[in-house]
């Protein structure tokens, strides 16, 4: 039966059929009034996630002194270095086989980091002829990485020899940074907080960072290998401006003066105007954590070529070096956590103590050779650093005088960053065999256990008398 025509009811105005030219543009409206939404949820996530941010960093007189400023600028800094990181070690690590990784992991160290131990004890007495340069010095540092990476953008498709110069200068830069940005957190610091607890706050921000662009730096190198330098080169551009937006007593040395790391009992008296003396606690501390941070670019470069020649656990070799890495980042964050509960006093005891643990960990990888002794070693070994840098933090703060605090920071920093490149040395030149390695690494850390113990004993009756002066 055919369908018969519907018949609006009396007095209803006919229907009109539906103009089709209105559907397009209807269409578009919908999606714009969606776009529109999106965005604008977008946005207030992202307000307010920075707001939360900016709350964070500005706690306890932080925001009032300018320190939130400069967590934020380290926050950047250390996405940056992430971005080119990954960049360089997909470059020279997992693109090719693995003996001739290590030979180019080799030339890299040969290239950057030799130099750099040259370079580093000019730093400091540089600050010290400087001391009103600190915000340009750190504007340079971040330029100066900002022009390398977009430089590198363009050379590391072909991994070729041009690209390692480059990376000596974005080391240089950033160990640099280091050096002044350890300078810098005295100036900055709020009445409300310790100085240890500053550096662990600024310390845990750029570790946060660091986690963040390790995926933004793994899903831009899927577009490319050159994208996550591009991305640097955006960060570093930021932070140049951002540098320049520390408070100005960032720049100011009023009353300081040059520090000497050498203790009393081991020299002679130093000229007028310089540190006679930091104090034995202070050099049994930077033994300490030296010896720590000797550890950490040991595990960095032996256990990477170790575990992709020879995956322990039965799991693939990136999936392992991803839990490794996972491990001591989680006691890197552990060790800045507990460093915010740290005094002034116990400080030698503490550095004693990871110490200890860390000597313990490297045996038992040593002893007992596997995935969860290397997860425990890679967790211990960066708690400890942490945890002891912050704790020889609290030593400077508590023995130095005001006048020469900041320069003994920069010159306690240089050798921290050195002992880290001297570990890096000797773990890319041993066999690959994981007892031989790691007991050597038990060794060193047990020497260094030992003299910190001897020393511990013979100031624990003279610390009171020991307190440094300025001539």
């Amino acid at each position: 039966m055919p369908r018969q025509p519907t018949v609006p009811p009396a007095g209803e105005p006919e229907p009109q059929p539906e103009d089709d030219s209105a559907r397009p543009a209807r269409s578009r409206n919908v999606l714009t009034r969606g776009a529109s939404a999106a965005g604008a949820r977008t946005g207030k996530v992202v307000h307010g996630t920075g707001r939360r941010i900016r709350r964070a960093t500005s706690a306890e007189g932080a925001g009032e002194s300018g320190l939130a400023k400069l967590i934020e600028l380290h926050a950047l800094n250390s996405f940056g270095d992430m971005l080119i990181t990954i960049a360089l070690a997909s470059t020279i690590f997992f693109s090719v086989p693995t003996g001739e990784a290590r030979g180019r992991v080799a030339l890299y160290l040969l290239i950057t980091m030799a130099p750099f131990a040259l370079l580093a004890p000019v730093i400091g007495p540089l600050l010290d002829r400087l001391p009103h340069g600190r915000r340009s010095a750190m504007a340079m540092s971040m330029l100066a990485r900002a022009v390398l990476a977009w430089t590198m953008a363009g050379t590391i498709a072909t991994g070729g020899l041009a690209l390692y110069p480059e990376a000596l200068g974005v080391l240089v830069a950033s160990k640099a940074y280091g050096v002044v940005r350890s300078v810098v957190v005295p100036r900055l610091l709020p009445p409300q907080l310790s100085l240890v607890k500053a550096n662990s706050r600024v310390t845990l921000a750029g570790l946060l960072a660091t986690m963040v662009a390790a995926g933004v730096g793994g899903a831009l190198h899927l577009i490319g290998p050159g994208w996550p330098l591009r991305g640097a080169f955006l960060v570093f551009v930021i932070g140049t401006l951002m540098a320049f937006h520390l408070p100005h007593k960032v720049d100011s040395a009023k009353g300081e003066q040059r520090a000497v790391l050498h203790s009393e009992e081991h020299g002679p008296a130093r000229p007028k105007g310089v540190l006679r003396a930091v104090g034995p606690s202070v050099i049994l501390a930077l033994r300490g954590v030296a010896s720590l941070r000797f550890l950490v670019g040991f595990l960095v470069m032996f256990l990477a070529f170790l575990i992709r020649n020879d995956p322990v656990g039965g799991l693939p070799e990136t999936a392992t070096l991803g839990i490794v890495a996972a491990a001591a980042g989680v006691g890197n964050a552990l060790g800045s956590v507990f460093g915010s509960w740290l005094r002034t006093r116990g400080s030698e005891v503490i550095i004693t103590t990871v110490l200890l643990l860390a000597t313990v960990a490297a045996a038992a990888a040593a002893i007992w050779y596997g995935l969860l002794t290397v997860v425990v070693v890679a967790a211990t070994a960066g708690m400890a650093a942490s945890l002891g840098k912050l704790a020889l933090d609290a030593l400077i703060q508590r023995d130095v005088p005001e006048a020469v605090r900041t320069s003994a920071f920069a010159r306690s920093e240089t050798l921290l960053q050195l002992s880290w490149v001297a570990g890096g040395v000797v773990g890319i030149s041993l066999p690959l065999n994981a007892v031989l390695g790691l007991a050597l690494a038990a060794g060193v850390m047990c020497v260094s256990l030992l003299l910190t113990v001897w020393s511990l004993f013979r100031i624990g009756p003279h610390r009171s008398a020991t307190r440094p002066r300025v001539a």
